[in-house]
């Protein structure tokens, strides 16, 4: 059983800014990724983009804001700003974070982690649980950049986001370039990481690029950024997966330094080529 209703095919992440070369003709692409909350207002010039995006191509939600790594109760105002956008445009896929967001009333402008312990997995599982219930629909988890590690951590985050999925029903999203970044930064082996991934339960990939620079104390720092391409180190590290798994719903994000739509739709054609390669070796009849 397929883990998300997108094509298994290349998709991008949908900036305004390229409306007017996408909806020119029809591109030669699965599907788009909106994040959610540029979308929980009422009407007006962005929805009537994310209305021709859903007639014509099929649909990714990513949420940003659900805050499901923190110990405190979800917003029940978020939530229910969530169900009304995921009902009214009914997306192929919802995902989000393992990354908490908010705390105290307070926002902060990031994903950040959490320490993998019984405690979070506890609360993270209820989380989900509400999440998928409101919602009516499965949610996808996405791995998470990280640049520090937590001495309170007991449990491996491929094994976290096991439990999970195994407790709640719900997919994952397998972000590579977050695994390249966070392998970088702890100086552990991204392969390895994979190896121990459950990649039945990937419903969509992340590609993304990312920068190298040091810090404060002049240690070398990979940031996770959506501000260049994918760099071939992150496209053979998804090579490996989909020959594991065959082809997948694979998203092309740039969030930063935006490109001319030629550029990023290059990228997505690039990510495409790859899949259609996997899946033609995975139909190979095997060598007498």
């Amino acid at each position: 059983m397929r883990v998300s209703l997108l094509p298994l095919s290349a998709g991008v992440s949908f900036k305004p800014e390229h409306f007017a070369a996408i909806s020119a003709a029809p591109q030669p692409l699965g599907f788009f990724e909106i994040h959610a909350e540029n979308y929980m207002g009422a009407g007006g010039v962005p929805h009537a983009q994310l209305r021709f995006l859903r007639e014509n191509y099929a649909l990714s939600l990513h949420g940003v804001g659900l805050n499901i790594g923190s110990t405190e109760p979800l917003d029940r105002a978020h939530l229910a700003r969530l169900k009304h956008l995921c009902d009214r445009y009914q997306p192929e896929c919802f995902s989000e974070h393992l990354a908490w967001s908010s705390h105290a009333g307070i926002f902060f402008n990031d994903l950040l982690p959490l320490p993998y312990t019984e405690a979070n997995l506890t609360s993270v599982i209820d989380h989900v649980d509400e999440a998928q219930s409101t919602l009516g629909r499965r949610l996808l988890l996405e791995n998470p950049a990280t640049y520090v590690r937590f001495k309170q951590s007991t449990i491996p985050e491929t094994e976290f986001l096991a439990a999970i999925a195994r407790a709640t029903g719900c997919g994952l999203l397998l972000d590579v370039n977050n695994v390249f970044v966070s392998a970088r930064n702890h100086a552990t082996s991204a392969t390895a990481y994979l190896e121990a991934f459950p990649l039945d339960l990937v419903g969509e990939i992340h590609l993304a690029g990312h920068f190298e620079t040091t810090d404060g104390q002049g240690s070398p720092l990979c940031i996770d950024a959506h501000g260049s391409p994918v760099v071939e180190d992150v496209f053979a590290l998804f090579d490996s997966v989909i020959a594991r798994t065959g082809p997948l719903p694979t998203l092309i994000e740039w969030d930063n330094d935006v490109p001319d739509w030629a550029v990023l739709l290059a990228e997505a054609l690039a990510a495409q080529t790859r899949l259609d390669r996997s899946r033609l070796v995975r139909a190979a009849p095997a060598a007498a």
